[in-house]
């Protein structure tokens, strides 16, 4: 008998920790981890005592065993998630489920006090006819080719599977949606290799805002939401289908000029060299297509100044479509690089090292001699290419006019701030002040009334510096003192989508006589979102997709709240979804909870803890860079040679078929960007 009660005492050895206990302890609960392995049905190792051997964390299995000797559960100093995990190891079903519940209630789908809503996705458009025709002949292609494919076994061994795209929305079981539809290959007739990349047809790629209106841009069709008192946002109008790819969007809500209705919208969509345009009347009730107008070269940004379409092309092509004269002109000027506006003026940085200004005002009057009056304003003194501007007005004042102040980076790291009185216009700009304190390219600079902020392209490395006034106008007394010096982490995909910059801008946002901020995104294919200050980096607060899904465009907008008296502008933060939807967040309410409380906890004082970014880089495989964001492995000028480097894609859960060839990149280490299925832009 005392034989027996020996043998039911069970010695464990979990991660170097010893554990006795009771085998009746360890069984009570049916069909374990545990029963399985005292029953012989699973092989159990043991050490050199004859304990058996746990490869576990023994803090956890501390508590588990806890559990299972008193069934009550100690969380005291203890990761929901983690132990969560564990107890799903092990198998213990009644524990997982109360674990479940205890994190449910920390997360609700209704979102906490920053949530101010949700918007359902719209009915995609269908292809027309014609579109629809061109599908099926290449449905029947690549029919013909897989059973080309299965006649032919040797020919078909030598070259890639066929594999059929999935149909819209659907999932394959291990992997989500969106990592299903990414990337598929295709054969053609000859046995080629090609690459398509499909995108579901209701994922957000663009955000834009104009007053209580908001443009977003899906694949292959736009819609437009307008914002009333009584009922919220709501659909106004949705585009045809459009068969190419839409890259950016703009809009203008309040489109006055003469022949028109003041309640007129319009919203313009570019694709490849092509830009689309529409007007919009009565709320969205008619519809007119002023048409589609050709840059001859690929467009890199569209928005309106005033009534007027603005198309820019990094190649030195500015296309402009005035609403007045309905007239669609193109204008040749150096390859640009970085661009702002400032009332009726369109300020371009080139790569010639000048800032050329265009002042649409005075475009109707340049039509008959197709020329849009490109002026020079400046030339950097070293000639650097022109990589950021920002362009503040002064305020008006009785004694002067506006003070014209342009801050600018450069390809080589400086910094510089101009300053233009309006008593000198016929001097130009002089310089003002030069920071030379970034080693890499300055991709953005903010010229704010109290702030001056730079980006640079090392790890979106930001500094800044506080900006004295005398009469709104820029002060040399005290002059700019440094605030901070932050970055703001921001990793990209190794094939993101043609338009996930536009969408997925960092900012800063903001007026710029108020508080701005920036918009942090850790990793492509995520929920959640970081809020900072723009002058020093500290956190303002942490967005989280209340369904959990991927979010995957954002733009920072200020909408008129209410038309009743006393009602003021709030700001918002849009976050456009993988399944269609639009998510809104009070940023007006978080910024005043962050100033009134900003004293009171300062653990979060800037961007994800080091325990958050380890879990949100979970989500992805990094693998070397040769680019400064991340410097992993060498720069170009220390390779010695061009050996390709073979990379293996993270595997899915609970796969053990060994890797296929799609599960394979080979990437090539003379290449821009070395990385797997995300690389680093920081």
């Amino acid at each position: 008998m005392l034989h027996q009660n020996v043998a039911d005492i069970i010695h464990l050895n979990v991660g170097g920790r010893r554990f006795s206990t009771s085998k009746q302890t360890l069984t009570w609960i049916p069909d374990t981890f545990f029963s399985s392995m005292l029953s012989g049905r699973m092989s159990a190792f043991k050490d050199e005592t004859g304990a058996i051997f746990i490869d576990r964390d023994p803090d956890l299995f501390a508590k588990i065993l806890k559990y299972l000797r008193s069934k009550e559960i100690d969380l005291k100093n203890t990761d929901i998630h983690c132990l969560r995990h564990e107890a799903e190891y092990f198998g213990l079903t009644p524990l997982v489920r109360r674990l479940m519940v205890c994190e449910e209630l920390d997360q609700t789908s209704c979102g906490g006090i920053l949530f101010h809503g949700v918007v359902s996705p719209p009915v995609a458009p269908f292809p027309s006819t014609k579109e629809s025709s061109k599908r099926e002949s290449l449905s029947s292609i690549e029919a013909e080719i897989t059973g080309a494919a299965s006649l032919c076994p040797s020919r078909a061994s030598s070259t890639s599977s066929f594999v059929r795209p999935s149909p819209l929305g659907a999932s394959v079981e291990g992997r989500s949606a969106s990592a299903d539809l990414r990337h598929h290959h295709l054969i053609n007739l000859v046995g080629e290799r090609r690459h398509v990349q499909f995108i579901d047809p209701l994922r957000v790629t663009v955000v834009r805002g104009h007053f209580n209106w908001l443009v977003v841009a899906y694949p292959h069709f736009v819609s437009l939401y307008r914002l009333k008192d009584s009922v919220g946002w709501d659909l106004a109008w949705t585009s045809p289908y459009l068969d190419h790819y839409v890259e950016r969007v703009a809009l203008n809500a309040k489109v006055i000029y003469p022949g028109q209705d003041s309640h007129s919208r319009m919203v313009a969509a570019s694709y490849g060299c092509s830009v689309h345009l529409w007007h919009i009347t009565n709320d969205g009730d008619h519809m007119r297509e002023i048409g589609v107008f050709s840059m001859t070269v690929n467009v890199d940004s569209l928005f309106f100044i005033g009534t007027q379409l603005v198309a820019l092309s990094h190649t030195g092509k500015v296309g402009v479509w005035h609403a007045m004269s309905q007239n669609w002109q193109i204008q040749d000027v150096a390859p640009v690089t970085s661009y702002d506006t400032a009332g009726s003026f369109l300020i371009l940085g080139c790569n010639n090292g000048s800032i050329y200004y265009i002042d649409m005002q005075k475009f109707p009057l340049r039509m008959k001699d197709n020329d849009l009056l490109v002026t020079e304003l400046y030339h950097d003194p070293a000639g650097d290419r022109i990589t950021a501007l920002s362009v503040y007005l002064t305020p008006k004042t009785s004694l002067s006019g506006n003070w014209i102040e342009i801050a600018y980076g450069t390809s080589a790291g400086n910094v510089r701030v101009t300053v233009q009185h309006p008593e000198t216009l016929a001097q130009g700009p002089q310089l003002f002040q030069t920071f030379s304190v970034h080693l890499s390219p300055v991709i953005k600079v903010m010229l704010s009334e109290k702030n001056l902020v730079s980006v640079c392209s090392e790890y979106n490395h930001v500094r800044s510096w506080s900006v004295t006034r005398f009469r709104g106008m820029i002060s040399t007394q005290p002059g700019s003192m440094p605030v901070a010096s932050f970055k703001v982490a921001s990793i990209e995909d190794i094939e993101p989508h043609m338009n996930y910059h536009a969408g997925n801008d960092i900012g800063p946002y903001g007026e710029k006589d108020d508080q701005q901020l920036f918009i942090q995104k850790i990793v492509p294919e995520t929920d959640q979102l970081f809020v900072r200050l723009s002058s020093n980096g500290q956190r303002v607060c942490e967005i989280k997709s209340v369904d959990n899904s991927a979010i995957t465009a954002f733009c920072v907008h200020e909408c008129e709240s209410s038309n009743r008296m006393g009602s003021r502008p709030r700001r918002y933060l849009f976050t456009g979804h993988s399944n269609g939807t639009l998510q809104i967040w009070d940023l007006s309410t978080a910024l005043e909870l962050f100033n009134k409380n900003k004293h009171a906890d300062c653990s979060l004082n800037g961007g994800p803890t080091p325990n958050e970014l380890v879990r949100l880089l979970d989500q992805c495989d990094l693998s070397n860079s040769r680019s400064t964001t991340p410097s992993i492995s060498p720069s170009p000028s220390l390779l010695t040679n061009s050996t390709p480097q073979l990379i293996r894609r993270r595997p899915v859960a609970n796969q053990q078929d060994p890797p296929s060839e799609d599960n394979l990149i080979l990437t090539n280490r003379q290449a821009d960007v070395e990385t797997d299925f995300k690389v680093a832009r920081f």
